[in-house]
């Protein structure tokens, strides 16, 4: 009975955070949407797009060093909150300035800055706090749901941005977004408990002597443990491989099936549903007994959709591939996110999984440098063959590679 019990409490305390986490996650979702939209239909600027584009991201790079130090050192539950509570507050601010007839392209990108660092906060935070919360044996299955919940909000905050946007101003959005991170902070403070680590992550840290130090502290511990570091560098390379498939399939489907507006939003839309299907997959099914089999299917899938998108002729049957790609990335993501949990030392964890946070949102911006010149010299498709038999290979790489196989067990 004593064991039941505690296979409920724990079920009832990850689904808490999770359905917390996702309401506010959809909250964000609608709010950059809308920005983005709103900023691209009042100036009509590709300057001002760009400036917005690096709002949004380079401030979290910047952070995320310095936020897994911080969930290394204090209370991640708090971090969190801390993090949700401060973009609620600004972009509240935003949202009275605009309801008071105030609306400045400047305030929105200075809140986008603003909302961009405490995500970037958040994001070492989030990840390591799931195996505090978690039992091992399910972590895999955890991390499925949550890629579910994410993918979800992939899915539904465009189609529900735009469906307000025609109806209401945007500051009304702006609101929607301080209460369902109000919801997100008052569910994680006052229903979900998080173990209070052992003091070793907060005392080493504080003993290290400085951020740079504890940065490469971080850094050391990734070097000194193989399939850490075997695991980060097939991430980058599985990004490199994928920007074709993530950046370049609008301009292609423009380029080879028309350029009507419900194609590129329809290839986003069947992708994102493929990852919500492939959370759900992942969740129920558990992946096979080895992680790194999980993954290495799932980059071969990933691989041969690509190839597939190279070569169908057939828009809608390009749509079926692009939804089996959908389906196949969570089966990369899950094991992945489940190696690191389950053997990364706690007191490292939040430095860890910064430093796959910079890797996920600098790799792709930085690969298309050379795809995107390539894709006016070569035909898309044919980059896309290349970088889907990349893929293939690199999962057959990272299924032969001892080090990670073993820790992947």
């Amino acid at each position: 009975m004593e064991t039941k019990n505690k296979e409920l409490n724990w079920k009832r305390n990850v689904t808490l955070y999770l359905f917390g986490q996702g309401v506010s996650l959809i909250g964000t979702g609608l709010v950059s949407f809308a920005i983005m939209w709103y900023v691209t239909l009042d100036t009509n600027s590709g300057v001002v797009l760009t400036l917005y584009t690096a709002a949004i991201s380079l401030p979290a790079v910047f952070i995320t060093p310095f936020a897994g130090v911080w969930a290394d050192r204090f209370s991640r539950k708090a971090l969190i909150n801390i993090a949700d509570g401060s973009i609620a507050v600004v972009t509240l601010g935003i949202a009275f300035l605009f309801s008071q007839g105030m609306a400045s392209i400047g305030a929105l990108l200075a809140c986008s800055v603003i909302r961009s660092l405490g995500q970037g906060t958040q994001m070492p935070a989030e990840s390591a706090v799931i195996p505090q919360i978690v039992p091992e044996h399910a972590l895999m299955r955890v991390n499925g749901i949550n890629s579910s919940i994410q993918s979800f909000s992939m899915l539904a905050s465009p189609l529900m941005a735009a469906g307000l946007l025609s109806v209401a101003p945007i500051q009304v959005i702006l609101y929607i977004d301080v209460v369902t991170a109000a919801v997100g902070i008052g569910i994680l403070v006052f229903f979900v408990k998080v173990p209070r680590l052992e003091g070793v992550a907060s005392s080493q840290g504080k003993q290290a002597g400085g951020y740079r130090r504890e940065i490469l502290a971080g850094l050391s511990y990734i070097r000194a443990h193989g399939y850490v570091k075997h695991i980060f560098l097939f991430a980058a390379a599985f990004f490199v491989f994928l920007t074709p498939a993530a950046m370049l399939t609008p301009l292609q489907v423009i380029r080879d099936f028309g350029d009507e507006y419900w194609k590129l939003m329809a290839i986003e839309v069947v992708f994102s549903a493929g990852m919500l299907l492939g959370g759900i997959l992942i969740s129920v099914w558990g992946g096979f007994k080895s992680k790194s089999l999980t993954a290495a299917v799932g980059a071969a899938f990933v691989g041969l959709t690509g190839v597939g998108l190279g070569i169908t002729g057939h828009f809608f049957v390009y749509l079926s591939v692009m939804a089996v790609m959908g389906i196949a990335v969570p089966l990369i993501n899950a094991p992945i996110q489940t190696i690191l949990q389950a053997r990364v030392d706690e007191a490292y964890m939040g430095r860890v999984f910064s430093v796959m946070t910079i890797i996920s949102g600098t790799v792709m911006p930085l690969s298309m440098i050379a795809f995107g010149p390539l894709a006016d010299l070569i035909a898309i498709d044919y980059l896309l063959i290349a970088a889907g038999v990349g893929t293939v290979f690199l999962g057959a790489g990272f299924l032969l590679d001892k080090v990670v196989r073993q820790a992947g067990q």
